[in-house]
């Protein structure tokens, strides 16, 4: 089951990192140009994060509740924002960042929880 958790993970990371920039990577350069602008490159990549998330998410409910995958989903997605936010968003690392972080952890434990 680990290795299906992984393969799992790592397809919800690769369709994260498509919406990451789908929602966020448009903030760094759409100074320039019309908010449709953005929209529309926004929509062309989340098409990309939906083609696979959609299948993601019917492999992972084979063998997770839906409960899990959205829990780890949400690591996820922070295991993707945070690396975006700092690198190519020039944002700090806090401490209330790690906080969350284990707030996170906490809620992947309860929800595997057997």
């Amino acid at each position: 089951m680990a290795a299906q958790i992984l393969g799992f993970v790592g397809l919800l990371a690769l369709s994260n990192t498509f919406m990451t920039f789908a929602w966020y990577g448009h903030l760094r350069y759409a100074h320039g140009s019309p908010w449709y602008v953005a929209l529309v490159a926004s929509w062309g990549l989340a098409f990309f994060e939906y083609a696979i998330m959609v299948p993601a998410n019917r492999y992972g409910f084979g063998f997770l509740t839906v409960t899990q995958m959205k829990i780890l989903q949400e690591v996820v997605t922070l295991a993707v924002f945070v690396p975006f936010a700092l690198l190519f968003m020039d944002e700090r690392l806090r401490l209330n960042h790690l906080w969350a972080a284990l707030c996170l952890i906490g809620a992947v434990y309860f929800a595997f929880k057997k």
